[in-house]
């Protein structure tokens, strides 16, 4: 049997979410359209593998429905067909059947389709919903049919669509793919590796390292994957995502990473190889009081003021990383770089000697927002040729804009990786610098600072002068071009006169 295209089941996808368009606002159709999808792969699987078992056995119904043979249990009258031929109050039955199939899979779908209201008949009424059904099952979503990497890609192009569709909601459960490709190269993740993402979303960090290592052709199958996610919803299709794509080993928690941070060993965090996040920016609701006498250490920094929490974002990352191997790349507004309230523990943090690269984007790379953000990678063990050293690049002109959407092409990350690679000097791109430097700049992170591109893509490599004398020469070349022009106005009303 054919596979169905990767064209055709985007298209099925997206217009299964078309459906609900006029009745529920766009940032809610996750709710609804993941659970769904999810329950239908479920269900054809489990028919697939009972057909398989059925064979097998010649014939034998009662060995076809054994345990041992289904990845997932599916209990009688939970199956998509049972809700499907319901008559009246298919909500309830599409919520009862999602109930009992998260018990009869405890220790792997427990909470997994999330807490979307499907008895709310004014939002959803029957013929809405029978219509999505119907909808959902043109297509059979058996692993023959739609293999995982097929429907793994094709649930992350609806998470696209979604991010597209839902305006200023996109941000908690979507980061621009070829960023977090770049993220994910820098780092290297390598088989065996413990990957941790402490703010996950919809996993697609975590994702982003299988998929760099499958393309590198080395086992992929032994990566270790954890997140935590705040969000009920977001955090279940997280899980969805992985199983979507094939990926058993994994943990997915939902919670509060700065509050209750759900991997610990003991009384002490648990310690991972690879980190990559993009913690929500600057949160002004969260517990500064516990962090600053924090039990797990994650202080080490400093406590943030309460209207910006991204350095106990910062702290909590370093503070999980193994003190051999570790190493992340962290998403940040370039507010991180040089406010003065955070210019102590940006100080201590200089004085770790961890960070290894700032590097500067692009703006538009975010869903609705103009914003340029900047990656900080740190290393725990960083290489004797670069200690005391860090790399800054600034790669604002490395971005392409098609269709209100920017993305790095494969020439702006292979140009960036190659350069953070390398780890030296490039006129107008890249410079790397000693910790004195910045030091002697009161510990300003700010790239331009040190690396000051152009508009078309050419710069300046700045000096090693500090701060106070770059600001001052800046102002005696401003005051200097200000009399020239008082004097150049004067002599043109001079030849003006009659």
């Amino acid at each position: 049997m054919p596979t169905i295209s990767q064209q055709q089941l985007e298209s099925y996808l997206w217009g299964a979410a078309t459906l609900l368009r006029g009745t529920i606002d766009a940032g809610d159709y996750k709710q609804f359209i993941f659970p769904l999808l999810f329950f239908k792969r479920l269900c054809d699987g489990y028919d697939e593998e009972y057909e398989r078992a059925l064979k097998e056995s010649d014939g034998d119904a009662d060995f076809a429905t054994f345990a041992e043979n289904h990845r997932f249990q599916v209990p009688s009258g939970a199956h998509w067909r049972d809700v499907r031929n319901r008559p009246k109050n298919v909500g309830k039955g599409i919520q009862d059947a999602m109930r009992d199939i998260e018990k009869s899979n405890p220790d792997t779908l427990f909470g997994i389709f999330g807490d979307a209201q499907w008895t709310n008949t004014e939002r959803l009424a029957d013929k809405m919903l029978k219509d999505l059904l119907e909808h959902f099952s043109t297509l059979t979503l058996s692993i023959a049919n739609v293999p995982e990497d097929e429907l793994g890609n094709a649930y992350e192009f609806l998470i696209r669509k979604f991010a597209d569709d839902s305006g200023h909601t996109a941000a908690e459960f979507y980061t621009n793919r070829t960023l977090v490709h770049l993220m994910a190269l820098m780092l290297d993740p390598q088989p065996g590796d413990a990957i941790y993402d402490p703010t996950c979303g919809t996993g697609g960090m975590l994702l982003s390292c299988i998929a760099d290592i499958r393309r590198r052709g080395k086992e992929w199958r032994t990566l270790k994957l954890y997140g935590q996610e705040l969000n009920l919803m977001t955090s279940s299709i997280a899980r969805m995502n992985m199983f979507l794509h094939g990926i058993e080993d994994f943990k997915i928690v939902r919670g509060d990473t700065l509050s209750a941070p759900a991997f610990t060993d003991g009384d002490r965090l648990r310690q991972f190889d690879v980190s990559l996040a993009n913690p929500p920016y600057s949160i002004k609701q969260w517990d500064r009081t516990a962090w600053s006498s924090d039990r797990f250490g994650r202080n080490f920094l400093g406590t943030p003021p309460q209207g910006r929490a991204d350095y106990a974002f910062f702290g909590h990352i370093l503070a999980s990383l193994k003190p051999k191997t570790g190493r992340c790349a962290i998403l940040f507004p370039h507010g991180v770089l040089f406010r003065d309230e955070e210019q102590e523990m940006r100080a201590k943090l200089v004085d770790t000697d961890q960070i290894e690269c700032v590097l500067g984007l692009g703006p538009n790379l975010f869903y609705n927002s103009p914003m340029e953000a900047c990656v900080i990678v740190c290393r725990t063990a960083k290489p004797r040729v670069r200690k005391n050293k860090v790399l800054f690049i600034n790669a604002v002109n490395e971005v392409t804009r098609e269709r209100a959407q920017s993305f790095l092409e494969e020439e702006h990350i292979q140009r960036i990786l190659k350069t953070y690679q390398k780890f030296e000097d490039v006129d107008g791109f890249a410079r790397v610098v000693s910790l004195d430097n910045i030091r002697a700049n009161k510990v300003n992170l700010s790239i331009p600072l040190y690396v000051q591109a152009s508009a078309n893509g050419a710069g300046n490599t700045a000096t090693d002068k500090p701060l106070a004398q770059v600001i001052k020469e800046w102002q005696a070349s401003s005051k200097a071009l200000r009399s020239s022009m008082t004097q150049l106005l004067v002599t043109l009303g001079k030849e003006a006169e009659p």
